[in-house]
């Protein structure tokens, strides 16, 4: 077991997201029902991810390419940190989750995490990738933080896409909004910084404290703060 099945897991777990989400998914819901969709995509999806990650654990070890110093760290713990904010603030209000067809209420204005990117959740995993190839640089974890980046990046662009076909009377206008690039339409002047609600914040920094210090017992080496503690 080796890189060659981390990479064939990871492009079978890739690939069938983006199938199911987009070609296949209008001819498997006539078919299966929303319900039985669902059902079928989560199966899918479990297996392919379960595929990927016992697939990276059995990956031999090998020497890292770079030594993460604590400066890589510092800057990889705050990082981690905004992408906690951006997950938890992603669960509540979210335009971009599905709806079950249902008519969705655009926000008046992008607040808080909406303010950065309209795609909060896929640039928190987005980041969360970037973060952790960079504390552990080695092939296997390049290929898994890898299909995630992809899967985050690729898939928020293509989900502007089928939105805008979808909604084509309200997501037009909460892309006028907002920004795909974080902190992008802040900078054009399109949305303010700020309007965080308060779970956004605590729920960010309570998921950010625990998740890092779950590192050491789940995966031997300690992260975030708890480097330095």
């Amino acid at each position: 077991m080796g890189v060659a099945a981390v990479l064939t897991w990871a492009v079978a777990f890739v690939g069938t997201h983006f199938v199911m989400s987009h070609p296949a998914r209008a001819p498997m819901v006539r078919t299966l029902g929303e319900r039985g969709f669902l059902g079928v995509y989560s199966l899918v999806s479990l297996v392919t991810l379960s595929g990927l990650i016992w697939a990276y654990r059995a990956a031999p070890m090998e020497p890292l390419w770079w030594a993460p110093g604590d400066l890589l760290w510092a800057v990889a713990t705050a990082a981690m940190l905004l992408a906690s904010v951006l997950l938890i603030g992603s669960l509540l209000g979210n335009p971009a989750l599905p709806s079950g067809g249902k008519p969705i209420a655009m926000p008046a204005e992008a607040r808080g995490v909406f303010a950065i990117t309209r795609h909060p959740m896929m640039w928190a995993f987005a980041l969360w990738a970037v973060v952790h190839l960079a504390v552990y640089p080695v092939t296997a974890n390049a290929v898994l933080t890898g299909a995630i980046l992809v899967l985050a990046l690729v898939g928020a662009a293509m989900q502007d896409r089928k939105k805008a076909r979808l909604e084509p009377q309200t997501w037009p206008r909460w892309q006028a909004k907002t920004s795909y690039w974080p902190f992008a339409a802040i900078a054009a002047g399109r949305a303010r910084f700020g309007g965080f609600r308060p779970h956004d914040l605590a729920g960010g920094v309570v998921i950010w404290l625990l998740a890092s210090w779950a590192h050491l017992p789940l995966a031997g080496w300690p992260a975030g703060i708890w480097r330095w503690l």
